[in-house]
């Protein structure tokens, strides 16, 4: 039964936890909550803390509003504060034929708003606390958790939700060698002429790039990943119908990309962009994921996933630019390669990678090498809280140890199989079991069933029989 005095904690408050908090807020008026971060910034995360106006969010504005019933509450926003400060908000803006695209510290700024706003409310600092240190422990009690903070601080929990975001690296230097890009001074003491080495070519790879270019670092920049490849941008196209996938195209893996390339041929000879097809699969894409056996699903993670990367996750149409014109004035050129081996000394990096399609190994001395890899699986993260939970049973990894595994609920499974009362996890870390849980209009839908199924558990006398999920 639940401890209806005792609040629920959602653990991390970047995206994820923030909509959470939210909307558990909105759907359960009488429930008291602690919302919890590891940093003294709330609301922003990983992602929304860069204060770089040339760090754009890769979906269009329209697309980013905190509310799925509200779909136009982000750009009402944005007109307030474009009204209210239009020069300041000018260069944190950028109107293009496929859209608006807004940086991510001015979408930062509108999380942190609604988090104000609730706390503003009339009971709302009773209702909601805010707790600026990192939770190191969860142990299970006869109400629900005891939650431990690395201060030493202890709080009586009736649940928690895990909502940690993307895994990351710790934030470590090594001279050189940045292991984690979020959150570093990347161009502080950076000498002209002397390149700097990026590990990866995706999104990370583009910010860092950004970063450097508009810091003043004259170059050269070099990145390198396995296969080379770069994300596509945004286009302007008409849409493509939510295609109809039958039985074999939904649990084998090349069938599904024979008839994805099938869609794109026909959308071409229409005048309808690739772009629109894969976006096409979104509303299905958690599913067809599902659907696949583990072989098919290991198949993709092997071999096709850069490649669904780089044209699922696309940036926006002028960071596009800028990185085009860098790479034609040789400011950043892109390697494919296997990186065999990255030495630090002397304030130096060496950086050796064997070139893709053979040849000799080659060489790079570089003042310095940032790891641009983007998250890091579950069972290779140093958290105290994540470890603890795994070493107690608590938590278990997916099949492919991306994060966590979870019911269709969002509840963790324990490893003995068994679901964990009270204990949810949503947004990147349970990828392992939705694929499609990274990006904001995914996230917030997540963050809304969740906060429908912790008001089932709290109050399942006032939900009718037929709208009762099932697990």
């Amino acid at each position: 039964m639940w401890n209806n005095t005792l609040p629920i904690a959602v653990i991390g408050a970047g995206f994820s936890g923030t909509m959470t908090a939210l909307h558990l807020l909105r759907r359960l008026p009488d429930l008291p909550l602690l919302l919890c971060e590891r940093s003294s910034v709330f609301a922003r995360g990983a992602a929304y803390s860069t204060d770089h106006p040339v760090h754009l969010l890769n979906v269009r504005s329209a697309n980013m509003s905190a509310y799925p019933d509200q779909p136009d509450h982000f750009a009402c926003w944005l007109e307030e504060q474009i009204a209210a400060g239009p020069d300041e908000i000018a260069r944190h803006v950028q109107d293009t034929v496929v859209g608006t695209f807004v940086s991510r510290c001015l979408y930062g700024r509108y999380l942190t708003s609604l988090v104000r706003e609730s706390i503003r409310e009339d009971d709302g600092a009773l209702r909601l606390r805010l707790i600026p240190d990192e939770v190191v422990d969860l142990e299970p009690t006869c109400q629900g958790y005891l939650l431990t903070l690395a201060g030493g601080r202890k709080h009586a929990v009736a649940g928690a939700v895990l909502a940690v975001g993307n895994l990351l690296a710790d934030q470590t230097r090594n001279g050189p060698y940045i292991d984690n890009p979020w959150g570093s001074a990347l161009a502080e003491g950076l000498q002209p002429g002397r390149p700097v080495v990026i590990i990866g070519t995706g999104l990370t790879m583009v910010d860092v790039t950004m970063q450097l270019w508009s810091s003043g670092f004259a170059g050269p920049v070099i990145a390198i990943s396995r296969r080379g490849l770069l994300p596509q941008p945004h286009v302007m196209s008409a849409p493509w119908p939510v295609p109809t996938l039958d039985n074999e195209q939904q649990h084998s893996l090349s069938r599904l990309v024979r008839h994805i390339r099938q869609d794109v041929a026909a959308a071409r000879k229409q005048g309808i962009a690739w772009q629109n097809v894969v976006d096409s699969l979104r509303p299905m894409t958690s599913r067809i994921w599902q659907r696949l056996p583990e072989v098919e699903q290991t198949r993709f993670l092997r071999h096709a996933r850069p490649w669904w990367d780089v044209h699922r996750h696309r940036t926006a149409p002028p960071v596009a630019q800028q990185l085009r014109s860098l790479i034609e004035h040789n400011y950043l050129s892109i390697r494919a390669g296997r990186i065999t081996s990255v030495e630090t000394a002397a304030g130096l990096a060496t950086v050796t990678y064997r070139p893709r399609g053979g040849g000799e190994v080659a060489t790079l001395d570089a003042q310095r090498v940032v790891n641009a890899t983007g998250a890091v699986p579950a069972g290779d993260v140093q958290s105290p809280l994540l470890r603890r939970l795994l070493d107690r049973g608590l938590v278990r990894l997916d099949r492919h140890h991306l994060g966590l595994d979870v019911t269709d609920r969002l509840e963790t499974f324990r490893a003995s199989g068994m679901v964990s009362p009270r204990l949810w996890a949503l947004g990147p870390v349970v990828r392992g079991v939705f694929w499609e849980c990274t990006a904001v209009p995914d996230i917030r839908r997540q963050a809304v069933e969740l906060a429908d199924r912790v008001a089932e558990d709290l109050h399942p006398e006032a939900i009718p029989v037929g709208l009762v999920r099932g697990g």
